[in-house]
């Protein structure tokens, strides 16, 4: 495979996420040293992805992709497969999960390969976290399954967030609360903590939502309560709690430590589902509001269990987590540039159901 070959990608402007464009660029399948180029077959789009550019500064996944000076290419998670390879250990055909941006293609410089997955070792790379720049094979895979791709673009990666949140907590001894309240209830990173909060059974776990998703999230059967946002109220303030804010609304997160005060123990925050309430949060009552950082996370307990045990202990549950998504998850496919836009423009909006699991491709269908 020699010559030229046109990548297509959508970005959105960094300070205005409604704002997006596609840029074609030509990619060269001359390849460097070590050099690997994918085709992106299909990645999930989901409310994760606004998380990911609400703390895109912050955080540094508008470093993932870089793009031009103020436009970003926000990561998603998905499948390739490599079309051309200049490393000994990363074969033609392979298929492999991991972040990809919103584009056709993506060429990369590999290395610290294992018989179970490579990373993405690009200068650019260098500042964060392996886990991140990581590419698994699915030849590899303990448990991978051909049927259920779809279901790990979408679930795995925040499911790994979930589980590793859950026992962050649980190593904390739940800081002594008897209750975790879990915001943006109906996004699925939430649904899955709520999962692996019910499994643990420490605490109480108590889904907080808008109007619409308070039946759906009580389906579940992962909730011990639902309430809407503006029910906060009726909830027992003299019992210490614990709070995941998946949504990343100053208001919302504001009224829940007004309400519990001190007795709001510790105060994690993961997403950005609800951007455009996001604001100040200092001088709150209560523990002070923290970002999760996963990676971090990740090293401890791999230096305390081993990495290898760690890994096999998230993802038998994320294999129980995979099958029981069966019962409440709808996948909705699309397929061709417009189809990435109208979806990214829904999910922003927070327009797309609850129920669904959005996953599309820059390829026409097949």
């Amino acid at each position: 495979m020699a010559g030229n070959l046109t990548a297509k990608t959508l970005e959105v402007r960094k300070d205005k996420w409604r704002e997006t464009r596609v840029v074609e660029e030509p990619l060269s399948t001359e390849l460097g040293p070590n050099e690997v180029l994918f085709r992106i077959d299909r990645f999930a789009l989901t409310a994760n992805n606004i998380s990911y550019a609400g703390a895109g500064d912050l955080l540094g996944y508008w470093g993932f992709f870089p793009a031009e000076e103020g436009w970003g290419r926000i990561p998603a998670m998905g499948w390739a497969d490599v079309v051309a390879s200049a490393h000994p250990n990363v074969a033609v055909g392979e298929r492999v999960w991991g972040f990809f941006p919103f584009s056709t293609h993506l060429k990369i410089v590999a290395g610290n390969d294992k018989p179970d997955q490579f990373q993405d070792v690009s200068a650019h790379r260098a500042e964060y976290a392996p886990v991140y720049a990581r590419f698994d094979r699915a030849s590899a895979n303990p448990i991978y399954d051909e049927a259920r791709e779809d279901q790990d673009s979408l679930l795995r990666g925040l499911f790994m967030t979930s589980w590793l949140v859950e026992d962050f907590l649980h190593m904390n001894a739940s800081f002594g609360a008897s209750t975790c309240l879990i915001t943006s209830a109906s996004s699925k990173t939430s649904i899955a903590l709520a999962h692996c909060v019910k499994k643990r059974g420490e605490m109480q776990s108590v889904g907080l939502t808008s109007p619409g998703n308070v039946a759906f999230c009580e389906s579940l059967g992962y909730y011990d309560r639902v309430l809407t946002y503006d029910a906060v109220t009726t909830l027992d303030a003299s019992q210490s709690a614990v709070m995941v804010d998946m949504a990343g609304s100053a208001a919302v997160l504001s009224d829940v430590h007004h309400h519990y005060g001190d007795n709001m123990k510790h105060s994690c925050q993961i997403g950005a589902t609800h951007y455009e309430e996001m604001g100040a949060v200092d001088n709150l009552p209560g523990a002070k509001p923290e970002f999760f950082f996963a990676p971090s996370h990740i090293q401890t307990r791999s230096a305390e269990l081993g990495a290898m045990q760690l890994m096999m202990n998230m993802g038998a549950e994320y294999v129980a987590f995979r099958a029981a998504s069966d019962n409440w998850l709808t996948l909705e496919r699309g397929f061709g540039i417009e189809a990435v836009e109208q979806t990214y423009q829904a999910v922003l909006a927070g327009k797309a159901d609850a129920r669904s699991g959005q996953i599309v491709s820059m390829w026409p269908a097949r």
